[in-house]
């Protein structure tokens, strides 16, 4: 058995995960029977998994995932009539690989926000970088924003770093010139080289004229959609569905 001593030295180090390792095999009988690579390596395995899920909670919170538990695995299928393969071969995040976007499609209530939270939990387990803002919200930053800076060149540099950014509720609102032409920026800027992960009630050909119906329009729609993965979850709300199984 590892003295105290040599525990505090561990945790110390920021290790208490391999601490918690040594507790666990000291506690059975069968792990202390192996041997000591053996031993070992379950320790090492251990404190692994246990750092990468400390540091996907730290960085799912700092990201503001409106579902911070979510998790691909409880993605309800039956009865709906989605495509399940195509759901789960999104969930890998493949499609970051060469900038591809994602639009996810349906009706309130069908779980929109939700798979794009499971996208961006993978993209954190994979150790990349990603953030969900609804895009009411991030006009409104940028508005917050224009009252002490000149320009947008501040908040577009920070939303166009992510390599996924989830723009929840896209065109749900009316959008203005101002809020059009700040968009074809930020899109621009993301174009090819980030993913940005799109949840709306709207199919892309009714975006072009919520957003205006201008060459600005034009070019949105095509950067957004061109090479897109896109997903539709229909229209059975599964809210209800959960609410009514509960009964």
């Amino acid at each position: 058995m590892i003295d105290q001593e040599t525990r505090r030295k561990l945790r110390e180090m920021g290790l208490g995960e391999m601490v918690e390792a040594l507790d666990l095999q000291d506690s059975d009988a069968t792990s202390m029977a192996l041997p000591f690579d053996e031993r070992t390596r379950m320790m090492v395995d251990y404190a692994y998994e246990a750092k990468r899920a400390s540091s996907v909670k730290r960085l799912v919170q700092r990201a503001r995932l409106r579902f911070s538990d979510a998790e691909m695995g409880d993605m309800i299928y039956d009865g709906r009539g989605i495509d399940g393969i195509l759901i789960r071969e999104t969930g890998t995040c493949q499609f970051m690989d060469r900038g591809a976007n994602v639009v996810i499609e349906g009706c309130t209530g069908t779980g929109k926000s939700y798979l794009a939270c499971c996208i961006a939990k993978q993209a954190f387990r994979m150790r990349r970088s990603a953030r969900y803002i609804r895009l009411p919200d991030l006009l409104m930053e940028r508005d917050e924003l224009a009252a002490t800076e000149r320009s947008n060149a501040k908040i577009l540099k920070k939303y166009a770093r992510y390599e996924i950014l989830v723009l929840d509720e896209w065109l749900t609102e009316d959008v203005t010139d101002t809020d059009i032409s700040f968009l074809f920026e930020l899109i621009e800027r993301r174009y090819a080289a980030r993913s940005t992960v799109l949840c709306t009630q709207y199919t892309p050909a009714e975006w072009h004229g919520r957003l205006g119906g201008g060459v600005q329009a034009d070019a949105m729609v095509d950067r957004l959609v061109h090479g897109s993965v896109r997903i539709n979850l229909g229209d059975v709300n599964v809210r209800k569905l959960l609410a009514d199984g509960r009964k």
